[in-house]
Order: C-alpha cells, then sequence, then structure tokens
C-alpha cells in the first residue's frame, strides 16, 4: 500500500511541475515537439542568425519541451516551395517575404518599389492596421500565419557598371524576385528586369546571365554578391520585410500554452533580428567597400518619379482601395 502512495504522489508531483511549465510535460515524460524552420539565405546573414535566436526562445521559454531544426540556403527548398510546405503542414516556419504575393495579392502593395520613402514610412503602415489587415488576409488566403515583420533594411541595387541616374537603367538586365510589382516597376524606370530563384544569382551574375540585383545590404553580403559585383548604388527604393511565418496546420494543432509561447519567442526573435540590421548594416557596407566595392548615389528623387508611374495601374489589379489608404496613412 505503501508504494501505491508513494506513485501517487509522483505522479502528482510531475503533474504540478507540468503545470508550472505551462502545461508541458518535461522532457523525462515525453519527446519534445520537434518543429521546422526553412529559409534560403546563408548561415552569415541575419535571417539564420534571428532564426537562431527563435530556437533559442522557444527552447528555453518551453523549458526544452518544444526544439527547433533550422534548416538555411534552401535545404526545404525556395520561398514558394516553403509557402507550400507550410500549407500543407509539412514545413512549421518559414522566412518569407515578397513571394507571398503569390498567395495573397493585397501584400504586393508592399512590393512596389519607392512606395515608402522612408522606414519610418514602411514602419508605420506595416505595423499598424494596413498591416494587421494585410497579415490577416495572407492567413485566410493561403493557410500562412504571418507571426511577425522582419525588418531587412532598405533595398540597393549591385552592378558591374556605375549607377547614377535613370539613365543607366536604361535597358539594365537586372535580376528581381518572382513578384509582379517589381517585374512592373523596375520595366517602368526602363530596365529589363529578370525574375530569378535566389539560389541563381549569384551563379547569373559570375556568368553574365544577369548585369545586376537589388537586395538589402545584409543580404547582398550574406549572398556574397560583392564578389561578382563591382558597384553598389545607394538607391532605397524598397524599405525591406521578411515575415517569420508559420503554417496554419501547425498553429492549429497547438495547445495555448504553446502558441503563447510560439507568440513570445517569434517577438523577442523580432526584436533581436530588427536590432542586428540597425546596428550592423552600415558596418557590413564599410566591410564591402574594403573589399572593393564602389558606391555611388544615384537621384533617387528621379527614379522615385519614374517608379511611381506605374503604382496606381498596378494597384487596380490588386486592391485600389487599400493602395488609395496606404497614401492616406502617409499624408500623400
Amino acid at each position: 500500500m505503501r508504494k501505491v502512495f508513494k506513485f501517487m504522489r509522483n505522479t502528482a508531483a510531475c503533474a504540478v511541475a507540468a503545470l508550472a511549465l505551462g502545461g508541458f510535460a518535461t522532457p523525462a515524460q515525453a519527446a519534445p515537439l520537434t518543429l521546422k524552420l526553412g529559409h534560403i539565405q546563408s548561415e552569415q546573414d541575419f535571417w539564420h542568425l534571428g532564426a537562431l535566436k527563435f530556437k533559442e526562445e522557444l527552447e528555453a521559454r518551453s523549458n526544452g519541451a518544444i526544439t527547433l531544426m533550422v534548416f538555411p540556403n534552401s535545404t526545404l527548398g525556395g520561398d514558394r516551395d516553403l509557402v507550400e510546405g507550410m500549407q500543407m503542414g509539412t514545413v512549421d516556419f518559414g522566412l518569407i517575404a515578397g513571394v507571398l504575393g503569390n498567395f495573397e495579392k493585397t501584400i504586393q502593395l508592399l512590393e512596389l518599389p519607392y512606395l515608402f520613402d522612408s522606414q519610418e514610412e514602411f514602419t508605420k503602415v506595416i505595423h499598424g492596421p494596413i498591416g494587421d489587415e494585410i497579415a490577416a488576409n495572407v492567413l485566410k488566403s493561403s493557410g500562412v500565419r504571418v507571426l511577425n515583420w522582419w525588418d531587412r533594411g532598405p533595398r540597393q541595387v549591385t552592378s558591374n557598371k556605375p549607377i547614377n541616374g535613370l539613365a543607366d537603367i536604361k535597358g539594365l538586365k537586372i535580376r528581381v524576385p518572382e513578384i509582379p510589382a517589381m517585374v512592373t516597376t523596375w520595366r517602368a524606370m526602363g530596365a529589363n528586369p529578370t525574375p530569378m530563384a535566389w539560389s541563381e544569382v549569384y551563379t547569373g551574375l559570375e556568368q553574365n546571365v544577369i548585369e545586376a540585383q537589388e537586395n538589402p545590404i545584409p543580404f547582398i553580403y550574406g549572398g556574397r554578391i560583392h564578389e561578382v559585383q563591382k558597384y553598389i548604388a545607394i538607391t532605397d527604393h524598397k524599405f525591406e520585410y521578411v515575415t517569420i511565418a508559420m503554417s496554419d496546420v501547425r498553429w492549429k494543432s497547438l495547445t495555448d500554452a504553446q502558441r503563447k509561447i510560439v507568440s513570445e519567442a517569434a517577438a523577442a526573435a523580432t526584436a533581436y533580428e530588427n536590432k542586428l540590421v540597425l546596428d550592423k548594416t552600415n558596418e557590413i557596407l564599410e566591410t564591402m567597400k574594403k573589399g572593393g566595392l564602389q558606391v555611388t548615389h544615384p537621384n533617387k528623387a528621379e527614379l522615385a518619379k519614374a517608379a511611381r508611374t506605374a503604382h496606381a495601374d498596378f494597384a487596380k489589379t490588386v486592391d485600389p482601395a487599400l493602395y488609395k489608404r496606404i497614401l492616406d496613412a502617409l499624408g500623400r
């Protein structure tokens, strides 16, 4: 009888411990819930560092009851593959940017070059009611849940010739992501935009299949683009995000306690990654300059004027009312 009571006391103690951990069993009682996160960048990029911070936060906040495996370098596929994996529930998390526009049209408005004039304008929209509405649209259309928006810094153009103004962009064969808003706007600026998967860009530049590409400075450095390009033009043509996104299939399988931990870990990883971008972008540019990358400063007002000639017509194909609300929020 004493053995029975001892067993009951031990069982009760384990239950109390589990409740203290937010409802999870301890690792000794049950195997951890193992989740997967994929992204397309290298281990040196801020995306990966942010993903590792997310892993750290998930595992610490759950006391090891949740573990995260991080797969960089398109190991689980490109952006579209990751979204489709999240839709099916075979991928739990992805760091996804503009390719979400292929699944939900309203997010495409954020992809228009020169829609925003500054990081402050971008932040005002993306972290306000409009950003919340777009995230809700993404969830409804794609089954992908935007947990948070990570900053990436403004996009710049790298090339093998100096870009000092709009005339230098005319006919430029520039790689752009597979995003209609960017193709349309670069065409309006006179370029020859060439959609291409990120995994093909380094080789494409090395073999002169394309002449230029555009991305945020940390992304350029993480992808070693400075090794195969001579110039960078500070165009600030697009203030940039990447979503830390989650499969809604997986989300629905979690308990309330697990969802709370995921949301809090995502918020902590967002703050960490955003600070990295803010603190380190200029340092990275200086590193690339020391390696021989030459910097030009084209007239951004001239580029923006040409780019914006395409905005209204593009918005008509997406959501003209939402486009107008963005402009109203920006005071234009």
